[in-house]
């Protein structure tokens, strides 16, 4: 009996050793906090509203929060020294939230509205009919220029615009592999046409230059009158309209600014910077949105809107009839050149076979 109780004090003493080692090694690395709760502290600012974070400042260091910092290391090449750039995720914003969405209402708008024009006003007739009597109006040097420089720009502009929405409007229909090959064409076809339009342009812009000078005079009676396409008769114009000209500098001035652009990504190994080739591309991006949008009104009217316009680029010769309603002051040069009814005296290029016998 008395082995047992003596084995049961022993069992005792066991746990109460093996509770308090326990206890022990659990409170012990607590005791540092408790004196540092009681220790003198300095007083905590009023506006402090967090504890700073070691880890928090240097991910904010390496995302570039506070502005671009480039640090040191032993890779060499441009922004070798910056692990993170903030300004990627502000261009992708831009461009998934403002340009895609922006410039397809852009196009939409005036898509509607021409659609609309016409519906309302059908297409705009020469009010004296054809008179078969016609006038040289182009070359065939400034009819390449202009159609090479067209054709170009269009091919730019679908390819462009394919690559730009293609993913919301290409890939529920062709699929994600399909998109695929199509992408990849389109960035070839852009990449191999841009020298071409280069070039064009380049030739465009001197071709054109002269005839599209502003003429303060005339060219403002021309906008205050909306050129004739409201109503009523046509405001005086010389071989270029008003409209014509806006036209010439839109492609002129926005077409440099693509090229530029364009130049500084297909080359980035100039030492482009990041950034700067994040606002080539944005400028790249609004160039063409604003080109495309007066390439709409320019298309519309040559086309569809006005009778015997398209056939003066086609065939380069307009009807006499056509150059008084629309080109009155031209048409007088004309008259007293003596070149209505003549042809071009630097190809000899004979009129279109419709063409009549001048009537004096």
């Amino acid at each position: 009996m008395r082995m047992t109780t003596t084995r049961a004090g022993q069992g005792h003493k066991i746990v109460k050793w093996v509770v308090a080692t326990v206890l022990l090694v659990l409170v012990l690395p607590l005791v540092p906090y408790v004196f540092d709760a009681y220790a003198d502290k300095p007083p905590v600012p009023a506006n402090a509203s967090s504890v700073p974070s070691p880890g928090a400042d240097l991910w904010r260091e390496v995302r570039q929060r506070d502005g671009i910092v480039s640090g040191t290391t032993q890779a060499r090449g441009v922004d070798a020294g910056t692990l993170i750039n903030s300004s990627g995720e502000a261009w992708r914003e831009y461009r998934i939230s403002k340009l895609i969405p922006y410039s397809a209402y852009i196009f939409g708008a005036m898509l509607a509205v021409f659609l609309v024009y016409f519906l309302i006003r059908g297409k705009i007739r020469i009010t004296g009919g054809r008179s078969g009597v016609l006038i040289p109006r182009f070359t065939l040097f400034a009819r390449w220029v202009h159609w090479v420089g067209a054709v170009t720009f269009m091919i730019l502009a679908f390819t462009g615009l394919v690559l730009l929405y293609g993913k919301l409007v290409l890939i529920p229909v062709l699929g994600a592999e399909g998109f695929g090959v199509t992408a990849s064409v389109g960035k070839w076809l852009h990449d191999v046409i841009s020298p071409l339009f280069i070039v064009a342009l380049i030739f465009m812009i001197f071709t054109f230059l002269k005839e599209s000078l502003i003429n303060f005079k005339v060219d403002m009676m021309w906008f205050l009158r909306a050129g004739g396409y409201l109503g009523g008769k046509h405001p005086s114009a010389e071989k270029v309209n008003a409209g014509q000209k806006l036209w010439y500098w839109a492609v002129a001035l926005g077409g440099l600014a693509i090229v530029a652009s364009g130049l500084i990504m297909y080359f980035p190994n100039f030492e482009q910077g990041r950034v700067l080739l994040q606002d080539a591309h944005m400028i790249h991006t609004l160039a063409s949105v604003f080109v495309i949008a007066f390439m709409i009104v320019h298309i519309y009217l040559a086309s569809f809107g006005v009778e015997g316009a398209l056939e003066c680029i086609t065939t380069g010769y307009c009807d006499s009839n056509w150059a008084k309603e629309h080109h009155d002051l031209w048409y007088e040069e004309m008259v007293k050149e003596g070149k209505v009814g003549a042809t071009f005296e630097d190809t000899k290029e004979a009129p279109p076979a419709s063409a009549k016998p001048s009537q004096g």
